[in-house]
Formats: C-alpha cells, structure tokens, sequence
C-alpha cells in the first residue's frame, strides 16, 4: 500500500492560506499524482503533484499542476467540477465503510460529499461546511473556457478534521487516502492517480485501493 507521512507544523496554527501557500513552496516534498491507469483509453498525462502537512485542526494540501489544457467553467461549489481542469482528494476512516471526496478546479470551486460509493447514499456538504474549506489559488476566481497553451496553476486548501470527523491522536492514527488529477469534459480527458486503481474503465470511486496518511 503506498503510504506517505503528514507532519504537523505549529506554524500552521491560523495562517492565513495565501502564507501557507508560500510556505508550502519553501519546504517539505512533493509527492507525484502520476499513475497512469488507463494508459489505452487515456494516454495523455500532464505533471500534477502535492505536499502536504497538518496543523491541529485541519489538514492542509498544496496542488501544483502543468498541463496543455485547462477549463475553469464551473464556479458555484457542488457544480460538476471533475469536467474542469480538477484536482481531487478522497479519504476514509479506517475501519468505516463511509468516505469523503473533495474536488476541486483550478479556480478553487469545490464539490464535497460523504457517501458510500460512487452511486450510494451521497450526502453533500452542507453551504457553511462548505464555507469552512479554504482555498487559495494562482488563478483568480473568474470562470473561464477552456484554453490550450502551456499552464501551470497551484492550488492551496484546508481541509478541517472535524468536517471528516477525524480526531486525530498524532501518535497513532491513520487516514486511508488517494489523489487524483482528472478533467472529464477537456479536449484531452484524463484520469491519474497517487494510489494505484485496477479497474477497467476510469473509476476513482475506489476506497479498497486508497493509500494511506500516516500522522
């Protein structure tokens, strides 16, 4: 199982996102959203890589992304966001049969969901949950079609643990996790992953192959 190891940092205690974005790029490793499942159907593969690192009460995960393409059409959270150019991030309590999925497009829209699979028992987060998830992107917040070129945008967000109902003991616990880079309805369609996924057609939906976060 891939695994990776999530640091707290005390400077991370009620920074602000767009501090925390720099500080990101100063220090810690990018780990690379690169597995390329689906190599037939969807060959094209552009550089998306994270860092990340936690504070007491929130995990933190800074995107940087190059691609030949990028769209930014949805701008309302809960909007179909995985059509855009979309970073994603799903986890899963150990031991629970619930996780929580957390996509976003370049322009920082949001959709986020507990659910129990991909078709099964789905529950949005509600507008003030929502409103909890902070991001900073390079980009401003203006949506926009898609343009071809050669871009690289970041993305900064904070993620509470008690939106995922996680109280962490740092000595112990876990999160079962993957990353992923997708952008459904682009001119060039593409799925990749952190975490391998063995499935016929692209399906990130797939808790029995998340990574695990080690505190």
């Amino acid at each position: 199982m891939k695994s990776t190891k999530v640091e707290y940092n005390p400077l991370l205690e009620n920074i602000e996102l767009s501090n925390a974005a720099i500080f990101f790029e100063r220090n810690y490793s990018y780990e690379y959203v690169d597995m390329l499942n689906w190599p037939v159907k969807f060959p094209y593969k552009p550089q998306c890589k994270f860092k990340i690192a936690r504070s007491t009460k929130s995990l933190f995960i800074y995107f940087n992304v190059t691609e030949y393409n990028i769209r930014a059409k949805y701008k309302i959270d809960h909007q179909p966001v995985w059509e855009d150019s979309c970073v994603e991030f799903f986890c899963q309590l150990p031991g629970q049969k619930y996780y929580y999925n957390f996509e976003f497009n370049c322009i920082g829209t949001c959709l986020a969901t507990r659910r129990l699979s991909r078709n099964e028992d789905i529950v949005p987060f509600k507008s003030d949950e929502m409103n909890r998830i902070k991001r900073f992107t390079s980009f401003d917040s203006k949506p926009f079609e898609e343009k071809s070129g050669n871009f690289e945008w970041k993305l900064m967000v904070e993620i509470p643990f008690e939106l995922i109902k996680f109280e962490p003991d740092f000595h112990s616990k876990n999160l079962n996790a993957n990353f992923y880079k997708c952008g459904d309805a682009t001119s060039v369609p593409h799925y990749l992953s952190w975490s391998h996924i063995i499935t016929e057609n692209p399906d990130f939906h797939k808790p029995e192959y998340f990574g695990k976060l080690v505190f």
